[in-house]
């Protein structure tokens, strides 16, 4: 058996992330708070959905509750998986797993991020179902060029990104060649050109940062491989702007002896992702 733990973007934040698991971290809930100069618990438990989808608020929370989720998983199960991977944001949970940093520097990382992302050009971003990467591109390319591609999520859905007027008139560029088109509620148009000079600069500030090797095998958004000879500030640098190739990554993770996938973290959107992307995996397929 291959375990492989997973965890979620900021997709998956609502109002009362976390309730059970900060009595059971109290130190690193106070230095959490130290680090962000307010309540952590109060911005997970009390926070409005619209504070919360502030993608500054929602980058914090999200890195903070899904870093004690795992810490609390390994300690109730005793057992550390052999790779790990996360969606977009999830991908530092999945380095502070790995050892590449603690959990006060993943936060004062994410915390980071997440400012020079809100200070972006506005924009926005929807998933398009039952259409395959190729025929979007295409579709983009001719119709609403200023929008990128932006997560790779399963064969049948793909998450586009770009300006807010751009976004709502999506439904009117694929007509009916799309399943659905559906706006997501985040707070910019992530993984796409429109955050460039955010990964500019978040470049230069990951430079102040001795980042160590992962100690578990980690897979990149980026790349849908493990992490190898590039160093994890040049990858985390790529990741805001290049698309999060989840459905390749899954793909690469289903080719390992018996894979058992263990979502940590708050919700199951990437549960339900695996299962759709293991039901259209050709080797799989073949043996049913």
């Amino acid at each position: 058996m291959t375990l492989i733990h997973v965890f979620p973007g900021q997709g998956s934040h609502r109002p009362g992330i976390g309730r059970d698991l900060f009595p059971k971290f109290p130190h690193l809930v106070r230095q959490a708070d130290s680090v962000l100069g307010r309540s952590l618990a109060d911005l997970c438990l009390n926070a409005s959905p619209r504070e919360l989808t502030d993608t500054r608020n929602t980058q914090t929370a999200m890195y903070a509750v899904s870093a004690l989720a795992y810490l609390d998983t390994v300690r109730e199960t005793g057992l550390v998986p052999d790779v790990v991977a996360g969606h977009s944001l999830g991908e530092y949970v999945a380095l502070f797993a790995a050892g590449t940093f603690d959990f006060l520097t993943g936060l004062e990382i994410v915390l980071r991020r997440g400012e020079l992302m809100a200070r972006a050009p506005e924009g926005g971003m929807a998933a398009v179902m039952g259409v395959d990467e190729g025929r979007i591109r295409e579709i983009l390319a001719e119709r609403a060029p200023e929008v990128d591609v932006a997560n790779l999520n399963a064969p049948d859905q793909t998450v586009v990104s770009g300006p807010r007027e751009e976004i709502a008139r999506l439904r009117e560029v694929f007509g009916g060649e799309a399943g659905a088109v559906v706006p997501l509620n985040v707070g910019g148009a992530f993984h796409s050109r429109r955050m460039a000079g955010a990964a500019a600069e978040f470049g230069g500030f990951l430079a102040q940062y001795r980042l160590a090797p992962p100690r578990i095998e980690v897979i990149s958004n980026v790349t849908a491989l493990p992490y190898g000879g590039d160093a994890p500030a040049t990858l985390l640098t790529r990741q805001i702007t290049a698309p999060v190739r989840w459905s390749d990554s899954v793909a690469h993770l289903l080719e390992r002896p018996g894979p058992e996938f263990r979502e940590v973290g708050p919700g199951r959107v990437l549960t339900g992702l695996i299962a759709r992307i293991k039901a259209q995996h050709p080797a799989l397929s073949a043996t049913v």
